[in-house]
């Protein structure tokens, strides 16, 4: 998620054991810190290899059975820090021993890959033993009805000096993430009714809160080599929303000039894995294969990132150079008016 919202949740798991007053702002200033600590990996990447950070981002930092050494990392840092004479003043009066200091860091950082987990960008939890990207799809990567709240109740913890509040801002987080997982049912029950009405059977299916909001859902299924994309409306009664169909990646049909011991097919692969599959070939660039799981209109195909093979490179014998990644940059006046009339009105555009 966003870093305000991971700082946010980091602070209001270490505020809630700052049971002495003393400590509440030490307590928030650290779990914010550590809660957003392990998305420093956005650092590792390369020029060379553009997809490297794809690989990187959400990994090993985020793994649970890092966590120990995670908040061991950002204890060493902060000790100093949180003991120096600048730290000591009217809103910090006590030390912090460096026991205290981990747990803070700790319990911050143990927040950020579960959080992350929540949303459909995929996490490895489970590395090194497993690459697999967890994904719950709970929550979109941006939610304001989730991070405010938080962030009134921690700020409220530190300036009263109560714990409770800080627990009232975790208790709010776990239910608003937990009942995302009936939005989520929800709209998968809607992708079924949806495949059934035109005579489809679903192969493969992935539902995701579509952005800053959870009662507008974009809905994707596979069915006999295209996949289908849609959205819906859950709010008191389902309302769905239309939308389209493309062809799924096949790189012997779609790139029939691409050898498949070349770089550029091995990063495609490489694109696939990130994509949990969901791959297609642009419809505005034959060149660009997309994440069709990512648009911002949930109903339509025009993803926001992907990979650009490059026919003229295998032509010239440069197997071994990488594809380029691009991030697609598509809004415009009459795609912000669609998304507001999705999420706030009946009759749709």
């Amino acid at each position: 998620m966003d870093p305000i919202s991971q700082a946010s949740l980091g602070a209001s798991l270490s505020q809630s054991f700052a049971n002495d007053k003393s400590k509440q702002f030490g307590a928030l200033v650290i779990g914010a810190l550590a809660g957003m600590a392990p998305d420093l990996d956005v650092f590792i990447n390369s020029d060379a290899d553009p997809l490297l950070f794809l690989e990187f981002h959400r990994q090993f930092t985020h793994s649970l059975i890092f966590i120990p050494f995670g908040a061991l990392i950002c204890s060493l840092i902060f000790y100093p820090l949180f003991n120096s004479k600048w730290a000591h003043r009217e809103w910090m009066p006590a030390k912090l021993s460096f026991a205290q200091i981990y747990l803070f860091s700790f319990l911050g950082y143990a927040t950020h890959g579960l959080l992350d987990a929540c949303t459909s960008y995929g996490t490895q939890l489970f590395w090194p033993f497993s690459n697999v990207r967890v994904a719950w799809n709970t929550v979109s990567i941006i939610d304001p009805l989730f991070t405010l709240p938080v962030i009134i109740f921690i700020a409220l913890a530190a300036y009263r000096k109560k714990v409770r509040y800080a627990r009232f801002a975790f208790a709010y987080a776990v239910i608003f993430l937990s009942l995302g997982i009936i939005q989520n049912q929800r709209a998968e029950n809607a992708v079924y009714a949806l495949a059934e009405q035109r005579g489809h059977t679903v192969e493969r299916l992935q539902v995701k809160p579509s952005f800053a909001n959870r009662h507008v859902w974009k809905l994707i299924y596979e069915y006999d080599g295209h996949y289908y994309v849609d959205a819906v409306k859950l709010l008191l009664k389902t309302e769905l929303i239309p939308g389209t169909s493309i062809q799924k990646l096949d790189v012997k049909r779609d790139y029939p000039w691409l050898p498949e011991d070349s770089q550029q097919a091995k990063d495609i692969e490489r694109f696939r894995w990130f994509s949990d599959g969901f791959l297609a070939v642009s419809r505005r660039d034959e060149n660009l294969v997309t994440d069709v799981r990512y648009s911002f209109l949930p109903n339509r195909v025009d993803s926001m990132w992907g990979v650009v093979v490059n026919k003229q490179l295998i032509d010239e014998g440069k197997l071994d150079v990488h594809v380029e990644y691009e991030m697609i940059r598509n809004l415009d006046e009459q795609t912000y008016q669609l998304f507001f009339e999705m999420l706030f009105y009946d009759k749709l555009i």
